[in-house]
């Protein structure tokens, strides 16, 4: 049987929470069955905590022989028991990554990461670069790339032939202050025929002109209300890289924004030392570049034929995004991978 555990989350609307809710709502649709008590919808931690032990406990007793569970990780201290208690129980694990806690935030130390996760039948990383990391560091179970992460909406990608009238417009949703991301600020100094659209808190104030301060919007509308000719996939305060730990992990990493710009139908700029600027370039959904100081020129030299095809290409990639596609495809692999009907990635 195909499988899941459900648990309590306390912000859906968070990058984070909302791809995990999706993932589990794309295997509910697949037909996968919820081990667990109900998927949890509570802010309050003690609350929390004991719904979240109380689905987990529930769903593995819950295992049987033959079973195959898929495990969306990290799941903080339940993760160890889950797939102990798999193995006792003759079921096999999938082990789906969102976040590695041996990399940004340090909470393990690369042997216990890799240790945890070769006690899965499989495990899907976000990217090759993810998959090459984690093999160099001694992992050496079957891994599947994921590619993107899919963002499921009740909103649909807004119809735009072309670029906006006029000025070129980048869009950028996040923590928009100059401590998390002043590459913003920088930006907007360098490329002053530029607009920046933000969508989120933190933005200085007074900003400079060319910076257009929305609010913060609720991730599911933003899908529909979108404004921008590209969205901005770069993190840190450097115009020239990824800089800090998150534009660090932008070489390993799926970012969530990259999915709710494509979900948007917007294509993307993004670092090409990322790890989606290979999908970004085999899918021709936007611009792979090593700096935005040039930006100006770079989309000078988009011609309203290009764009139109990566705006295409993009409203492509939303339909899959909004089917679950990339999670289905990488969960199909990784049951022919335990089925014996497949291998893993190289």
């Amino acid at each position: 049987m195909k499988c899941y555990i459900s648990k309590n989350y306390r912000h859906t609307n968070t990058a984070g929470d909302k791809a995990k809710t999706d993932i589990e709502a794309i295997m509910s649709g697949a037909e996968f069955v919820n081990l667990g008590l109900t998927q949890g919808r509570s802010s309050n931690s003690l609350v929390a905590y004991f719904k979240t032990l109380a689905s987990v406990m529930r769903g593995v007793n819950r295992m049987r022989r033959g079973d195959i569970v898929v495990v969306q990780y990290p799941l903080k201290k339940y993760y160890d028991y889950v797939v102990r208690k798999a193995a006792e129980r003759g079921a096999k694990v999938v082990t789906l990554i969102h976040d590695l806690g041996s990399f940004r935030r340090k909470k393990l130390t690369e042997a216990e990461e890799v240790g945890r996760l070769n006690k899965s039948s499989v495990v899907i990383v976000h990217s090759r670069a993810m998959l090459q990391w984690l093999k160099d560091r001694g992992v050496t179970v079957p891994m599947v790339v994921l590619g993107l992460f899919d963002y499921l909406s009740a909103h649909a990608a807004r119809e735009v032939e072309g670029l906006s009238r006029g000025r070129t417009s980048l869009m950028f949703a996040g923590n928009c202050s100059r401590k998390a991301n002043g590459w913003i600020y920088s930006l907007a100094e360098v490329a002053p025929g530029v607009d920046i659209i933000l969508y989120g808190n933190g933005v200085e104030t007074p900003a400079p002109g060319n910076i257009k301060a929305m609010g913060q919007v609720d991730s599911d509308t933003l899908i529909g209300e979108a404004a921008g000719d590209y969205g901005m996939v770069w993190y840190g305060d450097s115009l020239d890289e990824g800089a800090g730990p998150l534009g660090e992990y932008l070489q390993y990493n799926a970012p969530h924004k990259t999915s709710m710009y494509l979900r948007a139908g917007i294509p993307v700029i993004i670092w090409d030392k990322a790890a989606l600027a290979d999908i970004v370039k085999r899918l021709d959904v936007g611009i792979c570049v090593s700096s935005l100081r040039n930006i100006q020129e770079v989309l000078a030299g988009i011609s309203p034929e290009r764009y139109a095809r990566m705006r295409a290409n993009a409203y492509k990639v939303s339909a899959k995004l909004a089917e679950g596609g990339f999670t289905l495809e990488a969960l199909s692999k990784s049951i022919d991978i335990i089925n014996g009907r497949a291998t893993g990635e190289d």
